[in-house]
Formats: C-alpha cells, structure tokens, sequence
C-alpha cells in the first residue's frame, strides 16, 4: 500500500520591519515607498513605517480641487493614493504599511479592515470608543473623524496608508472639506482623553497591527520599532 504523501506546512511569512522615521517631508517619503514597490521582489522584507509629516495638504487619485477651501500658507500635493483631499502634520501619526499582499492573502478591503481595526482596537486601550464605516474608510467617535485611510496597490504591494490624529493642530482641517465631505468634523487622540506622545501611540499601534496579522499578541511587549 502507498503511503499518502505529507505536506509541509507552508512557513509564515517574515516579520515585517517596524520603522520610526520621525517628523519627515511628505514627497520624498512618498518617492521613496514608490521605490521600495517598484524594486520589490519576492525576498524583499515588508516593512511598516510609523512618522510624521511636515504640513500638507494631499489630493488623492479623485481629489477635486473645489474640496480644499483656502490652503493659505501649507502646501497642497497631488498624489497617487485613493481617496480624496486629506491634512497631515505634526502631531499626526502616519502609518505606511509596505506589504506584499499575496503573503497575507490580503484582498484591498481586507487591508482597509486590518488597519481600521488596528486602530480601533489601540483607542479602546484609552478608554476611546471607535468604530469604521463602510461607506466612508476611515475610524470615527461619534462621527467626528479620527484617522484618515489612502491607499495605493501596485504589482501586488500596498504603500501610502493610515493617518491617526494623535494631538496636532486641527485649524487647517477647516481648510477643507475632509475627505471629500463638507461640514466632516475631526478629532484626535489628546482631546478624548488618550496619550499625545507619538511614541507611545506607535508602540501600541504596532501591537494591535502585529495582532491582526497573527504576529504576535496585542500585549506582547517584544514588538520592537527600529529607530524608537
């Protein structure tokens, strides 16, 4: 009698790199995730970039100029991700996550799920009360907006991605119509009683995204961010 054949488990995929870039401008930043996508192969290590940006306006794929009311003094970027007008700036943490998608069986909403729960999951640690919306990406409280999600998928890999209001200046929020929606109102983390050092929120972002790739625990303290 043959004998059936055993398989052998198909290994997980490596660990992403954690990154802590710390307060950048916004164009190199996105160039050099552009390079990272475009050189990609299949040995190439994903990575999770954690930063801030200098202030900036970004128009997504769809962005329509009437949805950015008086840009004044910041600068305003066409860019390649989805969505429509957004703020960054310091006070924001920014969150990139440069994944190869075929090694998470990762679909497009899947991804959006992944970093709206990650986000979630870190405002309920404060006692903040989270939710997403499927008609609108994105995390809110009680309909104010907290973090914004863009995102770009090319030849596989995911870049740009989740911008969480930690405590930053929310005047130029007024400046346009978030997100593509007049009258959107915005919150962050310091006004709901959470953390306002970008550090400490990263270290818990990067938990709960561990988590959610089956990586590791939300608690498990051996998440490490390199350059934090």
């Amino acid at each position: 009698m043959s004998s059936i054949p055993t398989l052998s488990p198909v290994p997980p995929p490596p660990t992403p790199v954690l990154r802590w870039l710390g307060r950048v401008p916004y164009e190199p930043t996105w160039r050099a995730m552009q390079e990272l996508n475009r050189t990609r192969t299949a040995d190439t290590r994903d990575e999770i970039w954690f930063l801030e940006h200098d202030p900036v306006f970004t128009l997504g794929l769809n962005g329509r100029n009437e949805h950015v009311l008086a840009a004044g003094d910041i600068p305003v970027i066409n860019t390649d991700r989805g969505g429509q007008v957004t703020y960054h700036g310091p006070g924001q943490l920014v969150v990139y996550p440069l994944l190869d998608l075929k090694r998470y069986e990762f679909t497009v909403r899947e991804l959006v799920l992944w970093l709206e729960n990650a986000t979630i999951a870190a405002a309920a640690r404060w006692g903040i009360e989270a939710a997403g919306r499927r008609d609108a990406p994105g995390v809110y409280v009680a309909g104010a907006k907290l973090a914004s999600l863009g995102l770009r998928i090319r030849q596989g890999g995911s870049y740009h991605g989740l911008a969480l209001n930690v405590a930053l200046d929310l005047e130029p929020f007024q400046r346009i119509n978030p997100c593509g929606y007049v009258g959107l109102q915005v919150t962050q983390l310091s006004t709901l009683g959470g953390p306002s050092d970008l550090k400490t929120v990263a270290k818990v972002m990067a938990e709960e995204l561990f988590a959610g790739l089956g990586l590791a625990n939300g608690s498990d303290t051996a998440v490490r961010i390199d350059g934090l």
